[in-house]
């Protein structure tokens, strides 16, 4: 870690135009007047020039209390119970709150299933476009109503990551029940340099479905759609403003330089894998070092029922993820050709296959 790498990263928080804003279910239930706080500072983003897409959390614990529940539910139909009856309280408290500054909230609910299918994300993203160019905040939350495990994001925080590269977003900024990610002694780091080093000192809860682990995690994933990251207190009431204003509040993340256009960070960190293709380790070096595609020589074996288009990852033969990509073939095509080429590639299904398992268009590297 240098200062100067910090700076770097302080600097592009201070001149972001787009800002993804990340609260949790904790820090709006131990901080009822937190919609306000946020819309003051939203207001004055906006009076520079930025523009705000706030990805909330909430509706849950707040239909949870409605309804009478003993504290978050675990079962899928009193949890789908909660958010349908907590989403248009926790509307309500926004328009409330973003109504005495002059800003219009403007709800956005997502599945995962829609931001998996390229037709329903582009939607998405046009619809999130044109409330930016009407000056409006979306409100964005998860669709617990109708999500089950298969469609779910599993948080919040992974769903701002994936809103970021959606929106073109320069900033990504988690506001926490804390002040960042701690030290072993409990300090704040105000620079994280690496995203596998960190002390998760959260405590566990029944209001919340995040915690340190799954911030760093989505950190990573918004870096390297190539946007600057803070995680930061949401009971400051001008940590936000401080933070992009580029001063030394939360903590900070570096910027990952090889960063990953829109359609292979959805390829890395939003479709989910359906199985898994093992290499050898001269496959391993040249997909590695070589940006070149995975063809069925270097395939040593396989997991999973996938199709033709799934998501898959390519692992190692000691077990280590080396990259997701889109396959070409189906897990019985890959059986059949695995370690073959030439003639005998072209003749085990009749010539009818693919010569290539993932082309380097469809793989991403390092995730």
């Amino acid at each position: 870690m240098t200062d100067g790498q910090e700076a770097s990263v302080r600097l592009a928080l201070g001149t972001a135009r787009r800002i993804v804003v990340k609260v949790g279910s904790r820090s709006l239930a131990a901080l009822p007047e937190l919609p306000l706080v946020l819309a003051r500072q939203f207001a004055q983003l906006k009076a520079e020039g930025r523009s705000v897409i706030l990805v909330s959390s909430g509706a849950v614990a707040l239909g949870a209390e409605r309804l009478r529940f003993n504290g978050r539910p675990t079962d899928l139909g009193q949890l789908q119970a909660a958010a349908s009856a907590g989403q248009s309280v926790l509307m309500s408290r926004y328009d409330d709150a973003f109504s005495t500054e002059g800003l219009i909230p403007a709800q956005i609910l997502l599945t995962h299933g829609d931001l998996s299918n390229r037709r329903r994300v582009n939607n998405a993203r046009v619809a999130l476009k044109t409330l930016l160019e009407a000056g409006a905040i979306p409100v964005i939350n998860e669709n617990d109503a109708v999500s089950t495990e298969e469609l779910s994001f599993g948080d919040n925080d992974h769903l701002s990551a994936m809103v970021t590269p959606l929106v073109d977003a320069d900033a990504l900024v988690l506001l926490t029940d804390v002040g960042g990610v701690l030290n072993e002694e409990g300090k704040l780091i105000s620079y994280l340099s690496s995203f596998d080093d960190f002390i998760d000192r959260g405590q566990s809860s029944r209001v919340g479905s995040g915690g340190m682990a799954s911030k760093i995690s989505a950190a990573r994933k918004a870096c390297r759609a190539g946007a600057a990251v803070a995680i930061a207190s949401a009971f400051e009431d001008d940590a936000l403003t401080q933070v992009l204003a580029g001063e030394n509040v939360g903590t900070c993340f570096p910027r990952i330089e090889d960063v990953l256009r829109a359609r292979k960070h959805w390829i890395a960190y939003v479709l989910r894998p359906r199985g898994e293709i093992i290499v050898d380790a001269g496959a391993a070096k040249a997909l590695l070092g070589n940006d070149t595609s995975l063809l069925p020589i270097g395939v040593v074996g396989l997991r999973g029922d996938f199709r033709r288009g799934d998501s898959v990852r390519v692992i190692t033969l000691q077990g280590k993820v080396i990259g997701r990509g889109l396959t070409r073939l189906s897990a019985l095509e890959v059986a059949r050709t695995a370690q073959k080429k030439g003639e005998d590639l072209a003749s085990c299904l009749g010539g009818a296959v693919d010569t290539v398992v993932i082309h380097r268009d469809d793989l991403v590297l390092s995730v």
